[in-house]
């Protein structure tokens, strides 16, 4: 009988010593004569399990975590092969809670396939989306994402179908789909675990795009910290066009799309589609003014559609089951699932999809356990670096764009990052204005400047006395407000999103009496 381990490939995994595990599960059952299928599968996204191993018994398959190394002979002494008792089992692998009260939807196949199989693929419903998605004409598959309530899982959460429609409409002999994997929010990694563990998932929904809006080239700009998901997507689009999945005639449909991959080069402003674009052309990444909108005039000029991974990688399951089936989940306007990223002093952290309307509070203490170090939670910041840091008072709103808009928040990309009571804010208010100085392209006055007057205006205010403190806040607002109002992008529109929460919840990191952080910020 053939022992079939499962051990991921997947970056978080690697960096904590999967291959060494690999390769001590290899040898193990070398010596003892044991005939062994090791497959490398995508993460489940369970972290602080990493590396999980799993093994396929009868019962089904039984997870151990996290493994190292020197553990792999005490897990063939205690009958490894049979899912055997020992102290890093964690029994059924579908029975563990963190991932038993999920949602996945998206995120279905991670950690079940490896990530270039497409007899894996195939075998867990890969390509019905776009099977599906051929049977329809082009305004049938717009409306089959207008219908869905999909918006756009980058941050900005425009509706996904009005983009397809616009593009659709647009009058052009070329029209590109472009994917922006430029993911570089700290405590963000859902669109690095697609890219590295459900290659074709991605690829699927820019084919069932690209019908939709007649694009029949397209890019997958990926940032270059991120080799392991460049090198994966590369063989991925390599095996899809000898499949026949992708290239000038898909599924024999006469239809085509072909696929390449453009590898950034580390510009955070990159992230922003329009300064993506200049960077795929082979220009210095700077953020286009709009109007034109990219939908109209995007890459060299042309009509283009342009999304990040998780948005695209939400169609196939949009067309395979159904738009009904994926607006079933959610609440309000923020339909189907997020992929929530659990990062930062938390016990269990790691990835979690579930339909809109959970809260912080269920996400941190019930999924992530609270805090590693044991100590209160202080703060929760949502949505990245350029995200707010959600006080206590809101960690019991639904996760849904308009609750958190209307208290000044945004879900950006479903990055959550946790604080504990040693967290100053003030100090991280103040990284969040060198992060912009840093990162800026440099095209817009509030940017470029706001956030280098910014840092020096939250130096004043912290060496200042209680009056030049109160007078250096009233700066810092009025800095902030400029900066949200008139920037050119979100970099500089966001960056008061930190400062001003940090202001508006936590004064006392300022030496601030309460009440001088009392007032709403202003863009709430």
């Amino acid at each position: 009988m053939t022992l079939q381990v499962f051990i991921p490939c997947d970056s978080a995994a690697l960096a904590v010593g999967a291959d060494a595990v690999a390769a001590a599960v290899q040898r193990e059952a070398a010596a003892r004569g044991m005939a062994l299928e090791l497959r490398r599968n995508g993460s489940r996204g369970l972290f602080w399990l990493e590396p999980l191993l799993e093994v396929a018994t009868p019962a089904g398959r039984i997870a151990y975590g996290p493994v190292r190394a020197a553990d792999v002979p005490g897990l063939f002494d205690a009958g490894l092969q049979q899912g055997g008792p020992h102290p890093l089992c964690q029994g059924p692998v579908d029975g563990i809670a963190y991932l038993q009260n999920q949602q996945r939807l998206t995120f279905a196949r991670l950690g079940l396939t490896r990530p270039l199989s497409l007899e894996d693929d195939a075998q867990h419903g890969g390509w019905a989306g776009l099977r599906a998605a051929l049977g329809l004409a082009p305004a049938q598959l717009v409306r089959q994402v207008l219908d869905s309530g999909l918006r756009g899982r980058g941050g900005a959460a425009f509706p996904a179908g009005l983009k397809w429609q616009t593009v659709a409409q647009a009058a052009a002999a070329q029209k590109y789909v472009v994917c922006n994997a430029d993911e570089g929010d700290s405590g963000s990694f859902a669109d690095r675990m697609l890219l590295e563990g459900d290659p074709f998932l991605l690829i699927e929904g820019m084919a069932i795009a690209a019908l939709a809006v007649g694009a029949t080239r397209g890019y997958v700009y990926i940032r270059c910290e991120y080799p392991h998901a460049v090198a994966t997507m590369n063989q991925a689009l390599r095996l899809a066009e000898q499949a026949g999945l992708l290239g000038d005639d898909i599924l024999q449909s006469g239809r085509g799309l072909r696929l390449e991959v453009r590898q950034a080069a580390g510009a955070y402003i990159c992230g922003e589609e329009t300064a993506m674009l200049e960077s795929i052309e082979g220009r210095r990444g700077v953020v286009r003014a709009k109007p034109p909108l990219p939908a109209l005039a995007g890459l060299w000029g042309r009509p283009t559609l342009v999304h990040n991974v998780v948005t695209l990688a939400s169609v196939p399951a949009i067309l395979a089951r159904g738009a009904q089936c994926y607006r079933d989940h959610g609440v309000g306007l923020s339909r189907g699932t997020l992929p929530i990223q659990l990062a930062g002093n938390v016990r269990r952290g790691g990835l979690i999809e579930t339909a809109f309307g959970i809260s912080l509070r269920q996400l941190v203490f019930d999924w992530g356990g609270g805090s590693a170090s044991g100590r209160p939670v202080k703060a929760i910041q949502v949505g990245g670096p350029l995200g707010a840091y959600v006080p206590e008072k809101y960690w019991d709103l639904p996760l849904d764009y308009e609750a958190y808009a209307a208290v000044g928040a945004s879900l950006g990309h479903g990055g959550i990052v946790v604080h504990d009571d040693r967290a100053n804010l003030a100090q991280l208010a103040r990284y969040a204005m060198a992060f912009c100085a840093h990162e800026s392209c440099g095209k817009c006055t509030p940017c470029r400047i706001g956030s280098t007057r910014g840092v020096e205006v939250i130096d004043r205010l912290l060496q200042g006395s209680t009056p030049q403190k109160l007078q250096q806040q009233e700066l810092l607002r009025e800095l902030c407000d400029t900066m949200l109002h008139g920037s050119l992008c979100a970099l500089g529109g966001m960056t008061p999103y930190p400062v001003l929460s940090a202001l508006d919840h936590y004064p006392q990191d300022f030496g601030l009496p309460p009440a001088a952080g009392s007032q709403v910020s202003r863009h709430s």
